[in-house]
């Protein structure tokens, strides 16, 4: 009689940066109320994206963010080679988005950003302070990727016409909105005892008192940006979304947002992008192990 051994294989370094990648966008959809973005309560300021779509959408980028991650383990060092091969990967992950969302735009500044974290860690997953992961990724960033076509997207347009950082520059910068912002945020909310959902709330709130989004400026100008930077400082200002002022003023904030048709898609890109290195850097055991 034969016998089967029923346990699971372990996962290779890359099949767990994915799993983290795509656990960490389906964390900030889920996460809620999140001002005029889709969350568990509707559709925020969108008519083209619901939160099962941002569920597929996330899940179809697994095997692109195992493809780059495989490809840093494969190349070992920061290098244009590559910074080639994981722009194509991206890009190949972006068809398959678009396939599964029916042409909608999604998840496009997220791929940019995690695609980068996982390829950092990947590099050297020994070595996975926050600040550390996010300076190979800048290093990653900051190489021109010859074969990335240059089209006016929605976000330069917005960047040259206001003189706006986008997501490229956010990047080849270090993720200061992350690393400065974010992070900290999370880490004091979570001191204070406001709990995993409020202090992720407050960590978006606080990419959203400095980040001149493109995706708001291009929705509502700089009307909406200003409204976006001063109601999450007048949140976090009252107190936080885990206190009832604080609250108050969340919801103020998202009526506002709504009816300027303006969501913060780059602060919710960012988010994810926190959440992916706390989850590394906290050293929680969650992480290692892996390899």
């Amino acid at each position: 009689m034969h016998a089967f051994n029923l346990q699971p294989k372990p996962l290779t370094l890359a099949e767990r940066l994915a799993d983290l990648a795509v656990d960490a966008l389906i964390d900030e959809a889920d996460l809620s109320p999140k001002p005029a973005l889709v969350d568990r309560r509707g559709n925020g300021a969108h008519t083209d994206l619901h939160l099962g779509l941002m569920h597929a959408s996330a899940l179809s980028l697994w095997p692109a963010f195992k493809a780059m991650a495989d490809a840093a383990i494969e190349f070992g060092e920061v290098g244009l080679s590559l910074r080639e091969t994981v722009g194509r990967i991206g890009r190949e992950g972006e068809q398959e988005m678009l396939v599964t969302t029916n042409g909608v735009n999604t998840h496009r500044g997220a791929i940019w950003a995690l695609g980068l974290l996982v390829t950092a860690v990947a590099l050297e997953p020994q070595s996975c302070a926050a600040s550390s992961i996010a300076l190979r990724a800048a290093r990653l960033a900051l190489l021109d990727d010859r074969y990335s076509p240059r089209p006016l997207s929605h976000g330069v347009q917005v960047a040259q016409r206001y003189g706006a950082r986008g997501a490229r520059e956010e990047a080849q910068l270090g993720f200061p909105a992350v690393i400065q912002r974010a992070l900290p945020q999370l880490k004091l909310s979570r001191a204070a005892g406001h709990g995993e959902q409020n202090a992720r709330l407050d960590a978006l709130l606080a990419i959203m008192t400095t980040l001149s989004d493109t995706c708001v400026l291009y929705r509502a100008g700089e009307l909406g940006l200003h409204t976006m930077q001063l109601g999450a400082q007048a949140v976090l200002d009252a107190g936080g979304s885990a206190s009832l002022a604080g609250r108050r003023r969340l919801h103020e904030l998202d009526q506002q947002l709504i009816a300027l048709n303006a969501s913060p898609g780059g602060a919710a890109d960012l988010l994810a992008a926190c959440l992916f290195i706390d989850r590394i850097d906290s050293g929680d055991g969650i992480f290692q192990g892996a390899f």
